[in-house]
């Protein structure tokens, strides 16, 4: 197949994916049809079955697009400069607007959410989140940042649960819009009980206490 030819094939597949995902995100999985795509993406149905072979192929192609794959984000947050807490949590916003805005993103957390009723398997995407923030914990506690009773694999397991529950609840009940303003709450919420507690303030005439 020439250049021109596997250009054109690759543009194809994407239009079919991204009008899946707006289709997905907006109608659910049993709710969107490869008439459906095809329509939206402007070309054939027989084009969806060349590229994705069947809708089981076209939903699995679009969790692995993003959903699936958000843990390459923490390779942004390597700047051993910044404090891992403050990594941990840009890394969140990052997400979180992915969730609010992006469609493939919010396609494929659909997706999984619908998993039970898609005859076939899709990837699971929170072991590698939990695993991206147990790092970011780790770093974070050898630098003295993280309260001693956090314990990083166990928090990581809790805060990915707990972030995920949380987006998806705000999205069914406000919109996605609102779920960056919601994380904000949250991370007031939290992110006090990662840190350890400041030293007390000596009173007048006393040398500060030794931690």
């Amino acid at each position: 197949m020439d250049r021109a030819l596997q250009e054109r094939a690759r543009a194809t597949r994407r239009a079919l994916l991204e009008a899946a995902a707006f289709l997905f995100a907006e109608r659910g999985y049993a709710g969107t049809s490869v008439n459906d795509i095809s329509t939206r993406s402007g070309r054939t149905s027989g084009s969806v079955y060349f590229h994705y072979a069947s809708k089981e192929g076209v939903a699995l192609a679009v969790v692995q697009d993003r959903f699936a794959t958000w843990p390459d984000l923490a390779a942004r947050y390597t700047d051993e400069t910044v404090p891992p807490l403050d990594r941990l949590v840009a890394l969140s916003y990052d997400i979180a607007h992915a969730l609010a805005g992006d469609p493939v993103t919010r396609a494929g957390a659909r997706l999984w959410a619908e998993r039970d009723t898609i005859n076939t398997a899709l990837p699971d995407p929170f072991p590698l989140w939990t695993a991206a923030a147990t790092r970011l914990l780790a770093q974070a506690r050898s630098a003295g940042h993280l309260a001693p009773h956090v314990r990083p694999a166990r928090t990581a397991r809790t805060l990915v649960r707990a972030f995920f529950g949380l987006c998806s609840l705000t999205e069914a009940l406000e919109g996605a819009a609102t779920v960056p303003d919601r994380l904000t709450d949250w991370w007031h919420l939290t992110l006090p009980s990662l840190q350890p507690a400041p030293l007390p303030t000596a009173a007048p005439g006393e040398a500060p206490r030794s931690a």
